[in-house]
């Protein structure tokens, strides 16, 4: 037994605790949680002293055992799982509770379903990151996705049930598309590691496979146009599900991508750029509903569309890690960012909703009630998904912007420009509500009370404006390789 081990199994077994006791759930998923971002954050410090690690289960190397892979870029990810976990299990203790009322047995259930769904999830995406071969890669996205299908459908609306189905069929299609991909893999040169995506990409073949896994990929990361279960589920699940649905969940299928990309060499090429221009579609596709939206989650669901779409963009124009660009750390850095932001906003989305009983957009402003916590750490969140300094989305996008610009790639500087302009529109529409003062605001108008969604949502969004001021430590930790 190894840390890199434990941060799989811990949360595994924690949700095997939570679901057999349910009373007890909340216990085992907070000190889960906890316990597996200590370990996260051992395993990043370590690497940063040692270097990168690989753990062979059992002792059996690839291409014929399990293969732990441990580098910057892991070790980026499982502390962005980890650390967002956090936030987000502080918050769901608190969930249902109300000073005036009791808590609902429905409430109860939801809370007592949620804590083994989260725990799975952790687990899953802990193993997606760290695991070395495209087979091992697919178990954890069918864990992943049977506990993120549980989350969309938790609190058993009929709108959330109709998009847990999407979802499901959504998930079935991508997972026959990557099994399909693994199988011909494994077909055309008999192993399946990372470590022989450059071979795949040598032959007819194994193009083939990479473009299947690769589609696979696309629909679970809702990529444009395979994106359309995602805004339904995002913006009909609870707030707490939504805000590690969106900020979590789709960034697995975007690490795998990144991770295939940066190993796949000049092979890769015609998949990049079919990548890129899936991205740019996202951008404005997305961006177009949010500027259509009337509710404030599905505004916040559509956003993430486009947002999955400029992560999508950089990971196509990055190249190989043999070009030494260093594009691909804008990718990294923007779903750091994206996680972090959209966690804020969808939590802060719950307390608006909460305190005003809706969550229209033309009914945001109130006389009798000032904006509070949760609509400032929206408006703090929005800055760093548009992209302004000094947040870590700034840093993500002038890395790839100066990139780009130095490889004279103008058209793609135009598209991420476009974009985010796009992004400050549809968000303005937003904050300009929330934090709008003047004469439509009764003299007698209170602040709402504080809530712990309030400093979570606060802390999620001001961690995206101070990663931006120290963006060189992310940025040190993807420069650890194994190669």
């Amino acid at each position: 037994m190894n840390d890199i081990s434990l941060v799989i199994l811990l949360p595994l077994l924690a949700a095997v605790g939570a679901a057999a006791t349910p009373r007890a759930s909340a216990l085992w998923g907070l000190t889960a949680t906890i316990l597996t971002a200590v370990l996260a954050l051992w395993l990043a410090l370590d690497m940063l002293q040692s270097g990168a690690r690989n753990v062979a289960i059992g002792g059996w190397i690839a291409p014929l055992g399990i293969v732990f892979v441990a580098d910057g870029l892991t070790a980026l990810m499982l502390l962005m799982t980890s650390g967002i976990g956090v936030a987000v299990a502080l918050q769901a203790t608190s969930w249902g509770v109300s000073p005036s009322s009791p808590v609902s047995e429905k409430a109860l259930s939801m809370r007592s379903g949620f804590w083994p769904l989260w725990l799975a999830t952790l687990g899953a995406m802990n193993a997606l990151f760290l695991s070395g071969d495209l087979f091992n890669i697919y178990v954890a996205f069918e864990i992943l996705g049977l506990t993120a299908i549980g989350l969309t459908a938790l609190t058993s609306t009929p709108t959330a049930l109709r998009a847990a189905f999407d979802y499901l069929s959504a998930g079935l299609a991508g997972s026959l598309l990557l099994l399909l991909g693994v199988a011909l893999a494994y077909g055309a040169i008999g192993r399946v590691d990372l470590e022989a995506v450059p071979m795949l990409a040598e032959t007819v073949a194994g193009r083939i496979a990479l473009a299947l896994v690769i589609a696979g990929l696309a629909v679970k990361a809702a990529l444009f146009p395979l994106h359309f279960w995602m805004p339904a589920a995002h913006s009909s699940a609870a707030p707490v599900a939504s805000a590690l649905l969106s900020a979590l969940v789709v960034k697995g299928a975007l690490y795998v991508i990144l991770r295939i990309s940066i190993e796949g060499g000049a092979g890769m090429d015609a998949l990049r750029f079919a990548i890129s221009v899936m991205g740019a579609g996202a951008m404005l596709w997305g961006a177009w509903g949010a500027l259509r939206a009337t509710r404030l989650k599905l505004l916040v669901a559509q956003s993430t569309v486009a947002q999955i779409g400029l992560i999508a963009l950089a990971i196509g124009v990055a190249g190989d890690n043999l070009q030494q660009n260093g594009l691909w750390h804008a990718a990294a850095l923007l779903m750091l960012s994206h996680a972090l932001a959209k966690a804020a906003m969808f939590i802060a989305v719950g307390r608006i909703a909460e305190e005003l009983g809706h969550d229209r957009i033309s009914g945001l402003n109130r006389k009798e009630l000032r904006p509070g916590a949760a609509e400032f750490a929206f408006a703090i969140a929005s800055v760093s998904l548009i992209g302004l300094p000094p947040t870590a989305g700034f840093i993500g996008k002038w890395i790839l912007i100066d990139g780009l610009i130095a490889r004279d790639a103008w058209i793609w500087v135009a598209l991420i420009l476009i974009g985010t302009a796009l992004s400050a529109a549809y968000l303005a529409r937003v904050v300009s509500r929330c934090l709008r003062g003047g004469p439509h605001i009764a003299a007698n108008a209170h602040h709402p009370a504080w809530r712990i969604g309030d400093i979570t949502a606060l802390g999620l969004a001001t961690s995206a404006l101070i990663l931006g001021l120290v963006s060189s430590l992310p940025l040190s930790l993807l420069e650890i390789s194994t190669k």
